[in-house]
């Protein structure tokens, strides 16, 4: 009897989520665990990394966004069938409340990682995708949880979560924080104080089983007060500025940018504003590791649509013309020069 998903298993249900086959997806999935894989491995080892070649397959421009979102879809249906047709036990770790941060829509990696720790014994409280602050602190008063999991899927976000940080921690709720948003290893949630982090869900299965007390006098030393100058603040209003004249370099550099359609045009503003987004996010954790990465994911998307990359490295030095009275953040820009010339 097969225990573990393959790489076969992995191909055929990407086919089928690709096709939009909700039904014959969810009988896949179903019978994986009929055969004797954990429903654990079946969401963290096949639905989970389909979403992630989901993805890929979109930024190489192989998929659509219509077709991703479809896809998607019907992973949130086989989600919710293997919770429904494998309920767990008692819940005796305690109250578990799991929240995406606000202005955070990927909810399927939070969901996944629900139904897993609840089969691990907690009492889960999910409360979705982007949850407001002021609504997730009340929450947290009126119910007592013994751990509050933040989600953070995209680092533009981690602003959202730095403030759910501290408000949850202002009620004595522990924190544990996950999600690709939070970088490799979840190290961005430390450096925003989380009192635990997670790289993944197993990670965190790890960790909540070994916490002691969940508590957060004994919570690893975090610290003490994130410090943070105001660059990213004073950046993020000037975006609007900064994507106007990043505009009006690329059309006097290539003449083609003022025949854009319309969509075309908000297409390349909408670039120019995720190249401001993900500065002030790494200038928020002070690493320019996160605007590289970015600018190196940027680079794959424009390339597989034909985008002539050294409209980047020009968009880059109007930001650093712009930009002349913050330092930190001319010194991410000209790291993301370096990481283009590498």
């Amino acid at each position: 009897m097969t225990t573990a998903v393959s790489e076969a298993d992995r191909a055929g249900y990407l086919a089928l989520v690709g096709q939009g086959a909700q039904a014959p997806a969810v009988d896949f999935a179903l019978a994986l665990a009929e055969r004797g894989v954990p429903p654990r491995d079946v969401l963290l080892d096949l639905v989970a990394p389909t979403q992630a070649a989901i993805g890929d397959l979109w930024a190489r421009n192989e998929w659509s966004v219509a077709q991703e979102h479809a896809a998607t879809h019907v992973s949130e249906h086989v989600v919710a069938a293997l919770a429904a047709h494998h309920r767990p036990g008692a819940a005796e770790r305690g109250i578990l409340v799991v929240a995406c941060v606000d202005g955070e829509w990927h909810a399927l990696p939070a969901r996944l990682f629900a139904e897993v720790v609840r089969w691990d014994g907690w009492d889960v409280r999910f409360l979705g995708a982007s949850v407001p602050g002021p609504h997730l602190i009340s929450y947290l008063h009126r119910h007592g949880p013994d751990v509050v999991a933040v989600s953070c899927s995209v680092p533009t976000r981690l602003a959202a979560a730095h403030r759910v940080i501290e408000a949850a921690q202002s009620t004595a709720t522990p924190v544990l924080a996950g999600g690709r948003g939070f970088g490799p290893a979840a190290r961005w949630g430390r450096t925003l104080g989380a009192d635990r982090v997670a790289g993944d869900a197993r990670e965190a299965l790890g960790v909540l089983r070994s916490w002691p007390g969940l508590s957060l006098a004994e919570s690893e030393p975090r610290r003490e007060s994130f410090v943070s100058d105001d660059e990213h603040v004073l950046i993020a209003k000037r975006g609007p500025q900064l994507v106007a004249s990043g505009m009006e370099a690329l059309a006097e550099r290539f003449p083609v940018v003022g025949r854009y359609t319309p969509a075309q045009r908000e297409a390349t503003e909408f670039d120019l504003g995720q190249i401001v987004e993900f500065l002030c996010a790494g200038l928020l954790v002070d690493d320019p590791e996160l605007f590289g990465t970015f600018l190196d994911w940027l680079c794959v998307v424009l390339g597989t649509r034909r985008v002539p990359l050294p409209t980047v490295d020009l968009v880059l030095d109007v930001y650093q013309q712009q930009l002349y009275d913050f330092p930190r953040a001319r010194a991410h820009l000209a790291a993301g020069h370096r990481r283009l010339a590498g």
